[in-house]
């Protein structure tokens, strides 16, 4: 139990570190703080010892509100790795319990933009099948040939549509209806729309910095405890600079 954690036994950050972690959320309250996740940042432990962007924000917080104690910061989803983007954290365990409930139930609506190689077409669809997971190789595949039946197989949903070009990929935004293992990836890239960087689903080559040009872009909710819907973006990532979305209907781009 951590209850009795000292201050101490969080990291200290550097200034920059600090500043950086701050200019990165997004939203916060007394039960949630939402932040923007950046490329190569694992949500919570794995096998590498990494540090955690949930220890980050432990440390961060600690700082700010010269917390002696334990810092609560409950995960009711996660993004990939190479994946950046909105990262929902909980502060309380009241707000974590209904989150959980809330993601279960399909009641937290994401949206991902993906850049991608291979011309989409249509230029919006509903996608649907039935994915298998490979443990071994940490990969999804989309089961065809009877393999819909095995007892690992989930049936995935997204739908899709193309919102803006440059010289050699498109931007896809892609409204996420179930939420299955690699799901985004694997999908469109059985439809040939490979995501920039994504070694594992077919790209020729990897990002500088390791990570794939799939953002979690916005997520929509009811807030768990105020009960007001809540809609948060996060800006892309740096190395997506010059990516100018088609203009909407009104004239102006779909990019904040």
């Amino acid at each position: 139990m951590e209850s009795g954690t000292p201050h101490n036994a969080y990291r200290p950050l550097t200034p920059m570190e600090y500043a950086d972690a701050a200019g990165r959320i997004l939203y916060e309250d007394n039960h949630l703080l939402i932040v923007n996740k950046m490329v190569g940042e694992i949500v919570q432990a794995d096998r590498t010892g990494d540090e955690t962007l949930v220890d980050l924000y432990k440390s961060f917080i600690s700082i700010r509100d010269n917390k002696p104690g334990y810092v609560f910061l409950g995960v009711p989803h996660r993004l990939d790795r190479p994946v950046s983007g909105v990262t929902i954290l909980a502060k309380t365990s009241k707000a974590l319990e209904r989150m959980n409930a809330m993601f279960r139930n399909g009641d937290v609506h994401k949206t991902y933009w993906a850049l991608v190689s291979g011309e989409p077409v249509p230029q919006e669809d509903l996608l649907e099948g039935y994915i298998c997971r490979n443990e071994a190789q940490n990969k999804s595949y989309m089961c065809r040939n009877g393999g819909e039946n095995r007892k690992d197989a989930k049936l995935a949903r997204l739908k899709y549509r193309t919102v803006g070009k440059t010289d050699r990929y498109w931007l896809v935004e892609v409204d996420l209806l179930t939420g299955r293992h690699h799901q985004i990836r694997c999908q469109l890239a059985d439809r040939g729309m490979i995501i920039k960087g994504d070694l594992k689903y077919g790209a020729p080559r990897s990002n500088p910095d390791g990570g794939i040009c799939l953002h979690a872009r916005r997520i929509r909710f009811v807030h768990p405890v105020r009960k007001t819907e809540l809609t948060i973006e996060a800006p892309l990532p740096a190395s997506w600079k010059g990516i100018v979305p088609f203009a909407s209907d009104d004239g102006e781009t779909t990019n904040n």
